[in-house]
């Protein structure tokens, strides 16, 4: 249902327009002078009409926020050669990394002074270590067309 141009408004409406112009302006769409005379308009806006035209000339919604159409493939993800995919890899690995050394250092901090060698640290790296080859290996659908 369109609304009454002729309806009053109230404080929220008046709250909401200008914090659409305030966005606005961080965007760019106005300048700080010109948020200010509209500013001036949308808090001596009796009617929604009045509202209305203070923003005429402006978008209602950000066309960059608006959702892909399932028409045209999505590519913000896929940068670069592997997109998201080699990067979670890349994360993985070093995550993988990273927690075995701290691994080995502990064990070679404990069997240094108390003789017992048992390789434990290999029970956590052995197979985890196994899972991410696996996934290094066979990979995303995506990344082999």
């Amino acid at each position: 249902m369109a609304l009454n141009p002729e309806m009053r408004a109230s404080d929220a409406d008046r709250d909401r327009v200008a914090a659409a112009l305030r966005e606005h302006c961080a965007q760019g769409r106005i300048d700080v002078d010109e948020l200010g005379e509209r500013l001036e308009g949308v808090y001596r806006a009796r009617t929604l009409g009045d509202l209305q035209r203070v923003t005429d000339d402006l978008p209602e919604e950000d066309m960059y926020e608006l959702p892909v159409p399932a028409s045209r493939r999505s590519t913000p993800a896929r940068r670069g050669s592997g997109g998201l995919y080699r990067s979670g890899l890349r994360t993985g690995w070093a995550t993988y990394a990273a927690v075995n050394v701290l691994c080995f250092v502990i064990w070679l901090l404990a069997a240094v002074p108390s003789g017992n060698w048992y390789p434990w640290w290999l029970w956590v790296a052995g197979p985890w270590g196994v899972m991410m080859l696996a996934g290094q290996i066979f990979g995303s659908d995506d990344d082999r067309r």
